[in-house]
């Protein structure tokens, strides 16, 4: 039996010295696999005498225990190293500047208001913008909408006080432009609604 301690003490110190996990799994195959070196020694003790067998026999399996615990804790040693390891080199600096994003392009419609006005400028025309914020003269007054028309309630307009609402349409822009220029004008409002309701 003495060469059983052997076995234990050799295989403790070669599993201790492993350093990844496919040399553990060939010192697992050396000392416990088909042909490993305990297997052997199974196979041995049909040899030995029968007062001796069963002492033998037992001390086999309690050193294939000890060997396959101690192959399984530096098993998990190893992989908690890798993983650590991989964790540490996968690390994302979060401090770092974001990466370059490509450019978008325009909404079909913002482009198509800019060659709206880039034709009407080639022709003479002015782009004109107003408030988007308006007051109530210049968005229904001065447009002769009475008091009791549909689009003044509230439920069409949103009316931040009694005489401040956001603008419902473009014609107030054009209502200011003729009363800060004298005629001849030549000018385009393009500006979207704030609500269409």
């Amino acid at each position: 039996m003495q060469k059983i301690s052997d076995i234990i003490n050799q295989a403790q110190q070669d599993i201790h010295n492993s350093s990844n996990l496919q040399g553990l799994e060939k010192l697992r195959v050396y000392f416990l696999g088909k042909k490993g070196l305990l297997t052997q020694e199974l196979k041995q003790v049909g040899k030995l005498p029968t007062e001796q067998r069963p002492k033998a026999g037992q001390d086999i399996n309690q050193a294939k225990k000890l060997l396959t615990n101690a192959i399984e804790n530096r098993k998990k040693m190893l992989q908690n190293i890798d993983l650590e390891a991989k964790l540490v080199k996968e690390q994302i600096d979060v401090t770092l500047p974001g990466r370059g994003q490509n450019g978008g392009g325009l909404h079909p419609i913002t482009q198509t208001l800019q060659r709206i006005k880039n034709i009407f400028a080639q022709i003479g025309f002015n782009v004109e913008e107003g408030p988007e914020i308006e007051d109530d003269y210049h968005n229904f007054e001065a447009l002769n909408i009475p008091k009791h028309h549909p689009a003044r309630a509230m439920h069409d307009t949103f009316y931040f006080d009694a005489h401040t609402l956001l603008r419902t349409h473009t014609s107030p822009v054009q209502v200011r432009v003729m009363q800060n220029q004298q005629p001849p004008m030549r000018f385009i409002a393009p500006g979207l609604s704030c609500i269409s309701l």
